[in-house]
């Protein structure tokens, strides 16, 4: 009937609606510093059976194919695209990227992040009033573990296993401050998130394993440098184009069962 073809093209037109939305943060998050990409997947719904396919005839002879109209489709999940993106050199020092895989802790408050620690890629870090390495956004989250960087410091090196030092005036050796730690999850794209570019561990991601960069497959320290974002502007935009040229269409598909309908209630009325 046109009623389903009016139900099932409305699904359609709910999850293009959210793919749309999807594509839109995308974009507005191509310049923000370790922005990870979402994708959107879909999967359709339930069938009406109208006939099975196998069943046999008085001739033992079996029906080739079933009878199946569905209902329509959903959305059924955002899926994290956590591949790398460009690395931009600043030259400061506190600006850290992660050459592979891994996240910087940060320290957040527990209703957050259970363990009250979240994860990023971003790296651009500054120190606070007092001292400690922490984001440079809004809120300025502390690494985990804290990192002190002594006042009288002029000079700050952080080594690609993660080793933070300074050098402080009338001392030629480097003093060992801290050591920035990464974590990895075995099904990262299963992370919550929870803005500010952080992202906390799920059921579906599993516990963090944190350790040292370059130990345990994480990936290494690049100092002076930046992740970008790894949105492909492109690939977004074609998708847009794609995702409009659905939603016109299941547009078309409502506007056709609507004249079906009207066509039944008139000679109806008739």
């Amino acid at each position: 009937m046109a009623i389903v073809a009016l139900q099932a093209a409305s699904t359609g037109l709910s999850a293009l609606n959210t793919s749309l939305d999807v594509i839109a943060n995308n974009l507005a998050n191509v310049n923000t510093d370790g922005f990870k990409s979402s994708r959107t997947n879909f999967q359709d719904l339930l069938y009406m059976e109208r006939a099975q396919p196998g069943v046999e005839n008085a001739n033992a002879d079996q029906r080739p194919t079933g009878l199946y109209v569905g209902l329509g489709t959903k959305v059924s999940g955002t899926q994290l695209d956590f591949e790398q993106g460009a690395l931009r050199n600043s030259g400061r020092p506190l600006d850290i990227a992660i050459e592979g895989d891994g996240f910087f802790p940060v320290q957040v408050e527990d209703d957050l992040s259970e363990g009250g620690v979240a994860y990023t890629r971003a790296g651009n870090f500054v120190v606070n009033s007092d001292g400690e390495i922490v984001l440079a956004n809004d809120t300025g989250r502390r690494l985990d573990p804290t990192i002190t960087i002594p006042e009288e410091a002029t000079g700050i090196t952080i080594t690609s296993d993660g080793v933070v030092g300074v050098t402080v005036p009338g001392q030629a050796d480097v003093d060992e401050v801290g050591q920035i730690e990464l974590a990895t999850f075995i099904n990262p794209a299963g992370l919550r998130q929870i803005g500010e570019n952080l992202y906390a561990p799920s059921a579906a991601s599993g516990d963090p394993n944190t350790g040292e960069p370059l130990d345990g497959g994480r990936g290494g320290i690049l100092q002076g440098f930046i992740e970008a974002s790894n949105v492909d502007p492109v690939t977004e935009l074609v998708d847009l184009i794609r995702t409009q040229r659905a939603f016109e269409l299941n547009s078309q598909s409502i506007q056709a069962a609507d004249e079906v309908l009207q066509t039944i209630s008139n000679i109806r009325r008739g």
